[in-house]
């Protein structure tokens, strides 16, 4: 299976928030001691939170439409801005806003996929 690229119709808004997840280990011991590791080789996980801006309709239903395949398990492959390699990601929230003028709001939250699918 070859994963999908998602290529929006426009670059999201500035202000995007890129928040890792960091899954550890930790044992807390009664005279305050803890003692903390890394769960697994991929303990931290990039959380990005996407905002796209004053779209038409068309742009919106085709971004929440690839959502929609995607179903919010299967990974997809992304660049974010700045950067040059695309990484894995997948995206199980989103919302679509309809402001004045017919204009939409889209917002996202994508979470970094270590999923052994190419």
């Amino acid at each position: 299976m070859t994963l999908a690229t998602f290529t929006p119709p426009r670059a999201p808004a500035a202000g995007t928030r890129d928040t890792p997840k960091v899954n550890l280990l930790k044992a807390e011991f009664g005279d305050g001691y803890t003692q903390a590791s890394a769960n697994g080789i991929n303990s931290v996980r990039r959380v990005l939170s996407l905002t796209w801006e004053l779209l038409t309709p068309t742009q919106a239903s085709t971004i929440t439409s690839f959502f929609v395949t995607q179903g919010g398990y299967t990974p997809f492959y992304y660049t974010p801005s700045n950067e040059s390699t695309a990484l894995k990601w997948t995206c199980e929230t989103w919302d679509d806003e309809r402001g004045q003028s017919g204009l939409r709001k889209v917002t996202a939250t994508f979470v970094q996929s270590f999923s052994l699918l190419t």
